[in-house]
């Protein structure tokens, strides 16, 4: 009887352990709502003394935001993957589909939202700021 019991617990315990394992797992796994690619940043382009440009992969994950925001200079965008819509403050929100560009002028309060629940929103950003400025600056 004190077998049965013992052998009880430790299948117990070890179910307990791989419960709490694979939350563990599932919770690493979950991706990041925004994630930004730098793939290119030119300091002093042509022309333009004491600037830097900066060319991000967007990403945002299935049905999350990029969270209201504006930028210091023009803001130019293609829609690279999937689609969703741009919410600016005051305004009807704008769809975003693949293949269209956009652009949002400096200081212009706006958030991007993935349509999609299963698949990302993928968009190439380019900005041309002053030498050390935030790319983004959140809005509460």
């Amino acid at each position: 009887m004190r077998t049965r019991v013992f052998l009880v617990l430790i299948l117990l315990t070890g179910v307990a352990v791989c419960a709490i394992g694979i939350r563990g797992l599932n919770a690493q796994q979950k991706p990041e709502p925004v994630t930004l690619t730098p793939l290119l940043k030119t300091d002093n382009p042509s022309g333009l003394e004491g600037m830097e440009a900066h060319v991000t992969l967007v990403t945002i994950a299935p049905g999350a935001q990029s969270g209201r925001h504006y930028h210091l200079g023009a803001d130019f965008m293609y829609i690279l993957e999937g689609s969703g819509r741009l919410e600016i403050d005051g305004q009807s929100p704008v769809p975003l589909q693949q293949g269209q560009a956009y652009s949002t002028p400096a200081r212009l309060v706006h958030n991007f939202k993935n349509a999609s629940t299963t698949a990302p929103l993928k968009v190439v950003g380019f900005q041309v700021v002053k030498q050390g400025q935030v790319l983004a600056v959140p809005v509460q």
